[in-house]
């Protein structure tokens, strides 16, 4: 979305394309799960009276375009890209199968995961903490608009303080936004750590994967 109100930003999805391009460089398998809020809100459309399955499922289909949009600035950027979706529609991406999944990333391909878990209720932390799980991720790394987490919305609270480190408890505990209860669940019961950070700052991408304190960690 970048600056705008709403749509995708070519300029950003090249910038992200390079970051992603650059680590795929170095050998490392990156798997992708991306929203769709820049598009469509499900929750919100779902505030204002539209069925929550519904609006559920229009928010999975904008994933798709974003998750084309991104596989284009993917393979501009040299990079051999799949896009695989939990709602099959053939014509424009495969149907998420976790072997082929695995098989992909094998061969060096960067996996883009569209459309969620495929159910209504469930939001795309979920879907990323799942699919991490399957794919047998290291981490997960969650790219946002801010730099790591913090006491309460540093947008909103100029004074809210950063947390370098942060336990899964603490998290739910304290309700911090990071990720949904059930992604955070998720993540403790299989001990997956999570680094949260902002996707916007070029190099951060890199800074991450090459293990310097970028962000805020989630971990036991």
């Amino acid at each position: 979305m970048g600056e705008s109100a709403f749509g995708i930003d070519p300029a950003v999805t090249t910038q992200i394309a390079r970051e992603i391009a650059e680590i795929n460089s170095l050998g490392i398998q990156i798997a992708i799960v991306i929203g769709g809020g820049n598009l469509f809100r499900g929750l919100a459309a779902s505030a204002k009276g539209m069925d929550r399955a519904t609006a559920d499922y229009m928010g999975m289909l904008a994933t798709v375009i974003n998750g084309l949009a991104l596989q284009d600035a993917l393979e501009k950027a040299g990079i051999n890209t799949r896009v695989a979706t939990a709602i099959e529609m053939r014509a424009v991406a495969e149907p998420f199968i976790r072997r082929r999944a695995v098989r992909h990333l094998e061969k060096g391909r960067v996996v883009v995961f569209a459309a969620g878990t495929g159910n209504p209720y469930f939001t795309t932390d979920t879907a990323a903490a799942l699919r991490a799980m399957e794919m047998k991720a290291d981490v997960i790394l969650k790219g946002t608009k801010v730099d790591g987490i913090y006491t309460a919305d540093p947008m909103l609270h100029p004074t809210a303080t950063k947390f370098d480190h942060i336990s899964y408890i603490k998290v739910l505990e304290q309700g911090l936004k990071v990720m949904d209860a059930t992604a955070i669940s998720l993540c403790m019961d299989n001990k997956l750590p999570i680094v949260v950070f902002n996707l916007r700052t070029a190099g951060n991408l890199r800074r991450v994967v090459m293990g310097e304190a970028v962000g805020t960690t989630v971990t036991a």
